[in-house]
Parts: structure tokens; C-alpha cells; sequence
């Protein structure tokens, strides 16, 4: 019994093995390396793009927050921020003056 145990650990260990360095083997090749490179390019793209997200996002709230600074200290409401819709005043109509025809 013992025997036939160890003849089947060491028939798994050889198929394990050979799966290995069959697969080790196909990465060396010229093909392999270029899915790997490929794999590695698409990665770095999606890690680019999800930092930059995640700085445009950061930029834009730093902003809010210097404008509701800028605001809070002067009194003054930004242009920019009310026509965006990004303030509370620019739910008020806006009155402009007339200008005087002649």
C-alpha cells in the first residue's frame, strides 16, 4: 500500500512539474514575452488612468474648497462658480442692468 501511495505522489509531482516548465518555456519564447509585455502595458494604462481620475478629483475639491475659503473671508461669490450651478446664489435669477439706448 505504501508502494502504490508513493507511485501516485510521485506521478502528481511529475505532471506538476513538467505543466511548470512547459508553461516557463512557452513564456520564453518571442510570443510569450509579447503577452507578458502586453499584460504589463495594460496594467500600467489602467493604473495611469485611475491616478488621474484620482488627481482630477482631488484638484476639483481642493478648488470648491479655496472658493468657499475665498468666500467666506471676502463675501465674494465667483462667477465661474455660479454659472456652473455650484453655489446656492445661483439659484437666483441673475438681474442685469439695461443699458441705456440712444
Amino acid at each position: 500500500m505504501k508502494r502504490l501511495f508513493w507511485l501516485g505522489v510521485g506521478v502528481v509531482t511529475g505532471v506538476v512539474l513538467s505543466r511548470k516548465a512547459a508553461e516557463t518555456a512557452r513564456q520564453a519564447t518571442p510570443a510569450g514575452l509579447a503577452s507578458n509585455l502586453g499584460d504589463a502595458v495594460k496594467e500600467l494604462a489602467g493604473a495611469v488612468g485611475s491616478f488621474g481620475a484620482e488627481v482630477r478629483a482631488g484638484m476639483s475639491e481642493r478648488e470648491q474648497e479655496l472658493h468657499d475659503m475665498v468666500e467666506e473671508r471676502t463675501g465674494h461669490t465667483s462667477p465661474r462658480l455660479v454659472a456652473e450651478g455650484r453655489h446656492a446664489a445661483a439659484q437666483r435669477p441673475v438681474r442685469r442692468a439695461r443699458r441705456a439706448e440712444g
